[in-house]
């Protein structure tokens, strides 16, 4: 079964394979025995190889050890988990925030304790799968709106019970496209109607917004968005998630999200690196704009060279290439001319748009944007996309 599975997908061009990485997540790593320019991290704002976010996770290892060794309702809840909610709380604006393992495991923990039988979930259609995921393992109905279709979700939304209990889930910047959710719109309709609105701003942590609150705070309507996740292991550089909201909603989910109540809490390394991480990012405001320069200068060179990008607004650029296996041939032929930038397939995205998801860090220097545009423009002359 397994071997006509994997066939099939071989097939379309759609099996994957793990790439070994022999360094860490700099804007140049090993690869393959090659120093090779990375264009695919999340690691928005060089955060993940700081000194001073290292020297915390080895304190905090050499403290508490490397693991929390059971839920924190079991064992009890160590320092650096306290230490950064504490934090988190007070960067986002919240009363109180709630930590999770990964992004995942707050998505499909939150969402089932938010809404239960009897309810409504709207999603986006290009939501991420955690997201999509947590939808399902609610006990309530699930409905999908068309991706930034605001006029399909109002008619959802008229269409629904009256009083019926709504939750309206969205990225806040979408992983796959790097576009915006419309958030203004959005918490407009969930007034009008009585629902709520849930954000996943994994991608806009860090990175959107004049201090890096996210996209709320880019729109700015903070105030408005009742539900907000976002995660600690793209610019924050660590790992982990969080959920920031009023008090009373972090003591309900502490007694209803089965992903925080049956999990081993996060290692203390990881709590104590992502409060170091916010300490850099709050004191250098000059990194995210370094990454919001380095952005616009790779932007604009892919679309001067040819290149069909998404209409992105963030530092994801996705090339829409279309076929699966013309995007597999780009993206190898990226990887010769020393770039890595992976194919991005079905069923990640959506059938016949595969793409190359480029991205671009804070610590990306004006030499590296040069070399990459130098190796797009050999890649894409060779796949035949400009």
């Amino acid at each position: 079964m397994f071997e006509q599975r994997l066939n099939e997908l071989a097939a379309r061009h759609l099996t994957r394979r793990l790439t070994p990485l022999h360094s860490g997540v700099g804007p140049v790593v090993e690869m393959a025995g090659r120093q090779i320019l990375l264009l695919a991290s999340n690691d928005y704002l060089g955060l993940a190889t700081h000194p001073e976010v290292i020297q915390s996770a080895i304190e905090a290892t050499q403290r508490f050890g490397v693991g929390a060794g059971a839920a924190r309702l079991v064992s009890g809840s160590l320092p650096p988990h306290q230490e950064l909610e504490s934090a988190l709380a007070q960067f986002k604006g919240t009363e109180a925030a709630l930590t999770f393992g990964s992004g995942y495991l707050a998505n499909i923990g939150t969402i089932p304790a938010l809404v239960e039988q009897g309810g409504l979930i709207l999603a986006d259609r290009l939501c991420h799968a955690s997201l999509i995921d947590g939808c399902r393992l609610s006990t309530a109905d699930f409905r999908i709106y068309r991706h930034n279709d605001t006029s399909h979700l109002k008619s959802l939304l008229v269409k629904r019970r009256q009083a019926r209990r709504t939750l309206i889930v969205t990225d806040g910047l979408f992983s796959m496209d790097g576009d915006l959710a419309p958030l203004p719109e959005l918490s407009r309709l969930a007034q009008e109607y009585e629902a709520d609105l849930y954000i996943d701003d994994a991608h806009g942590t860090g990175v959107m917004g004049p201090h890096g609150r996210g996209t709320a705070e880019h729109f700015g309507i903070e105030a408005q968005i009742p539900f907000q996740m976002g995660t600690l292991g793209k610019a924050f550089g660590s790992s982990g998630a969080y959920l920031a909201g009023t008090s009373m909603l972090v003591r309900y989910l502490m007694n209803t999200s089965r992903s925080f109540m049956f999990t081993t809490a996060p290692p203390p390394s990881s709590a104590a690196a992502a409060i170091a991480a916010l300490q850099v990012m709050q004191r250098e405001p000059e990194r995210r704009a370094r990454l919001w320069a380095n952005r616009e200068r790779l932007f604009s060179g892919l679309t001067q060279l040819g290149f069909t990008l998404s209409p992105s607004a963030s530092p994801i650029m996705p090339i829409l290439v279309g076929n699966a296996d013309t995007a597999l041939s780009f993206a190898e032929s990226l990887f010769t001319e020393g770039v890595y930038a992976p194919a991005i397939r079905p069923p990640t995205v959506p059938d016949a748009t595969s793409r190359i998801r480029v991205t671009v860090t804070s610590e990306h220097t004006s030499s590296h944007i040069d070399q990459a545009l130098i190796a797009f423009q050999r890649a894409g002359e060779s796949a035949g996309l400009i």
